[in-house]
């Protein structure tokens, strides 16, 4: 999806033009961006390990299959990008040819704890809050740190969006947490 999304925000963009590289923005290309950020891929890592062990009830085996999972996801998610860029681009397979070993060994290296924390998410302890703040915080994190966006306008745009999506995420964490907490000990 990731790609198709750059695909079509770049084609429906004059990226040569002057107001395009210095505040042009649609909402494609916000789209794209956001899809595209480091957050988003530990974030289908971090999903993918809640899901695959929503229903396990052995704490290892979940923290096991979770960073199975987790890695597997991101390799499949490279693979998918790398593939439906070269299908995209009519067999010019430049990222394909160069980029992916890359990623594949990010995906190794990153996916497992990534994974992991999503086993995690169902704990209701301080472990389980702090792997479901993993992805909002790193998202926000990221967004100040390193944000990216063409340009300005596509930046400032990814940063509210993402800051606001972060900040009620976070507070979503925290007060379920909470409430059940108080619920547990009436």
């Amino acid at each position: 999806m990731t790609s198709l999304v750059n695909a079509l925000s770049g084609h429906f963009a004059d990226l040569e033009s002057r107001e395009a590289t210095s505040s042009g923005a649609s909402p494609l290309e916000v789209i794209s961006v956001l899809l595209d950020s480091g957050w988003a891929w530990a974030g289908l890592a971090v999903a993918t390990g809640w899901l695959v062990t929503r229903t396990e009830q052995n704490p290892r085996a979940a923290l096991a299959t979770g960073a199975a999972a987790g890695a597997l996801a991101l390799i499949a998610a490279t693979t998918a990008y790398s593939v439906v860029d070269t299908i995209r681009g009519a067999g010019a397979a430049h990222w394909y040819q160069s980029e992916p070993f890359f990623w594949w060994v990010a995906g190794v290296v990153f996916g497992p704890p990534l994974g992991a924390i999503g086993a995690c998410i169902k704990r209701p302890t301080m472990i389980g809050l702090l792997a479901r703040l993993t992805v909002p915080v790193g998202a926000a994190a990221q967004m100040l740190v390193l944000p990216p966006g063409r340009n300005d306008t596509i930046t400032t745009i990814g940063q509210a969006v993402v800051g606001t999506a972060a900040a009620a995420s976070i507070v979503f964490a925290v007060s379920h947490f909470f409430n059940a907490k108080r619920r547990l000990s009436s």
